[in-house]
């Protein structure tokens, strides 16, 4: 009786600390949305502030709530997908390095929507074809690695190597593509390095029920895949069917992957780093740091698209160029390369 007692309050103290961090990475992720809103040129704050009490002139609202608006929202639901499937991905290969970039997953998604542009399938203006594109990329990414990995499928360093070269392989034939018809496609530039320019509503009316779809399937196999981090032995012996959960896990985060892609092309480090963060903040239970992992990713790319728009303004304005674009996913990429180095550093010298 003593030790029921006991449990009770400390089960309600995890609670409460969970749904504390959980509201404070809600705010967070509201204040990255408010900056994604005003740090873009041609309108004030005072301009997005009047538009949202009803007024503004219509060149302010045509800004705000067309152009800045679903830019703002594709952005934070692309960072929580990438960050989701990151997760998905590094609980069912049992690797912490086994992010959507380096397992074939996103090299294969940008290079199937790099080569339906290339064919006149699809293009930034045709959102729907460029996501059917990009999750069969993604798939046979993902497909590639599963079948080069074979029985070695469970072993986390052998699975990180075949990713490793899977994803290189796909990359080199994405530049093929590029170098064959470089006029075509001089504009899908973005998908390689990450870009929320020109997003508009219809991508945002695309990718909201696609993620909150995927989403909910990958919070519905946190339990297998808590499972499946403690190792295919134990998992099995719990009753899991291992080959079963795995595909599952990886099918979902092809798809979030697929998803983020094609709408913001390919966010370096989001979906490898991210994951490494919520498990620090809210352990190792998925059912909470799945949600906590999807806001922690929004807040990422939603802060870095706010960057990436003051960086853009600055350097206009220093260089006198009427328009400079810094893209978002070189924010992510130098930002999560700069991280990585630090912890290995750290790492390196406890050793």
């Amino acid at each position: 009786m003593s030790a029921a007692r006991t449990a009770a309050p400390v089960r309600g103290r995890r609670r409460t600390g969970t749904g504390a961090k959980a509201a404070v990475l809600v705010v967070l992720v509201l204040a990255a949305g408010v900056a994604g809103l005003v740090a873009g040129p041609a309108v004030t704050t005072a301009d997005v502030a009047e538009v949202f009490a009803g007024g503004g002139d219509p060149l302010a609202r045509h800004i705000v709530l067309n152009l800045r608006l679903p830019r703002t929202l594709v952005a934070l639901t692309a960072g929580a997908c990438l960050a989701l499937a990151g997760l998905v991905l590094q609980s069912a290969l049992r690797n912490p390095l086994a992010g959507p970039e380096v397992t074939g997953v996103t090299p294969g998604a940008v290079l199937g929507a790099v080569t339906a542009t290339g064919l006149g399938l699809a293009g930034w203006q045709s959102p729907t074809a460029v996501v059917v594109a990009a999750c069969l990329g993604g798939c046979a990414g993902a497909g590639l690695l599963w079948v080069l990995a074979g029985r070695e499928r469970g072993d986390p360093e052998q699975t990180a190597v075949h990713g490793v070269l899977v994803s290189a392989v796909l990359t080199g034939a994405t530049a093929v593509v590029l170098l064959i018809a470089p006029g075509e496609l001089g504009s899908v530039v973005q998908w390689l390095v990450g870009s929320t320019e020109g997003r508009v509503w219809r991508h945002w009316e695309l990718l909201w029920p696609w993620a909150l779809c995927w989403g909910a399937a990958a919070w519905l196999l946190a339990g297998p895949l808590t499972l499946l981090r403690c190792g295919d032995e134990q998992a099995a012996a719990l009753g899991l069917d291992t080959g079963r959960a795995r595909a599952a896990a990886l099918a979902c985060a092809v798809a979030l992957t697929a998803g983020a892609v094609s709408a913001v092309g390919a966010l370096g480090f989001v979906g490898l780093l991210v994951p490494h963060v919520a498990l620090a903040v809210f352990g190792a239970d998925l059912r909470a740091t799945l949600p906590g992992a999807a806001l922690l990713g929004a807040v990422v790319v939603g802060g870095a698209d706010a960057g990436a728009q003051l960086l853009s303004r600055a350097l206009a304005e220093a260089l006198d160029a009427d328009r400079l674009t810094v893209p978002v996913g070189a924010l992510t990429t130098c930002a999560g390369a700069a991280l990585l180095l630090i912890v290995a550093r750290r790492r390196a010298d406890l050793r």
